[in-house]
């Protein structure tokens, strides 16, 4: 399994190697999925996205912290109801679990990834969870890149709910193991054969030993070499990119 921004594409743009890589685990039968915290986009946009990169992925073959949160509320409260900030990955995700997305009494209050957040939207996830909806957020990341620098993320705009409610919310997106668990199911793999290929300590790395996965640390992304020795795990392998991975296949 591999992240996707910051180890397959970069602001953009192929990291180089990318293409290769995903070229040679088709040409081995190796089944592998891009996993991704961002749930803006659904697994057809992203698709689409990676093919304008020249990063050739298949629908089926990309695992989205919105399906992944979709999965969960299905299996926690069948044809349940939610109140959702996000986009269309992630109403998408719950349309297709049967769920019915209202602002009257839903059974959750689901955050997840946007680039319009508004304060309407926020007062209201912020009244239904004081109310009694649970509170749900796709992932715990507190700020996103871009070519302008940093921006707020999911993790920020849940802090400013929970703040406002004491209510903290359940993240379901790495580095919880459930959604590496998940995605394993996905793929019918087990946790002693399966590699974690991220960018960052704090969540791919973090969420691959938490599941029980060997770990390997590109340093194409957002943690630099001099920042791995602060935190108390060591990812299994370190390599600058993805294409020093190719030999290994």
């Amino acid at each position: 399994m591999t992240d996707m921004d910051g180890v397959l594409v970069r602001e953009g743009s192929i990291v180089p190697g990318a293409d290769t890589l995903l070229t040679r685990l088709r040409e081995t039968g190796i089944p592998f999925l891009v996993l991704t915290n961002n749930s803006i986009h659904t697994p057809r946009d992203l698709r689409h996205r990676l093919l304008a990169t020249g990063l050739d992925v298949p629908e089926e073959a990309i695992w989205t912290s919105a399906l992944a949160t979709a999965a969960f509320l299905d299996e926690q409260r069948p044809q349940g109801s939610a109140y959702v900030i996000g986009e269309a990955g992630l109403t998408t995700a719950l349309h297709d679990v049967g769920y019915v997305l209202t602002d009257r009494n839903p059974d959750y209050v689901v955050l997840g990834e946007t680039r319009t957040y508004s304060f309407s939207s926020i007062s209201t996830a912020m009244r239904l969870v004081q109310g009694g909806s649970r509170f749900v957020a796709t992932n715990p990341d507190a700020t996103g890149p871009s070519p302008e620098g940093i921006l707020p993320a999911t993790g920020s705009v849940a802090a400013m709910i929970s703040k406002a409610t004491g209510v903290d919310p359940y993240f379901v997106g790495k580095p919880n193991p459930l959604m590496m668990r998940a995605a394993m199911n996905r793929l019918g793999a087990h946790s002693e054969s399966t590699v974690m290929v991220g960018d960052r300590m704090d969540t791919d790395i973090l969420a691959g030993l938490e599941a029980g996965m060997r770990t390997v640390l590109v340093l194409t992304g957002i943690t630099q070499s001099a920042e791995i020795d602060r935190f108390p795990f060591r990812p299994t392998r370190v390599v600058p990119s993805v294409a020093d991975l190719i030999d290994d296949l």
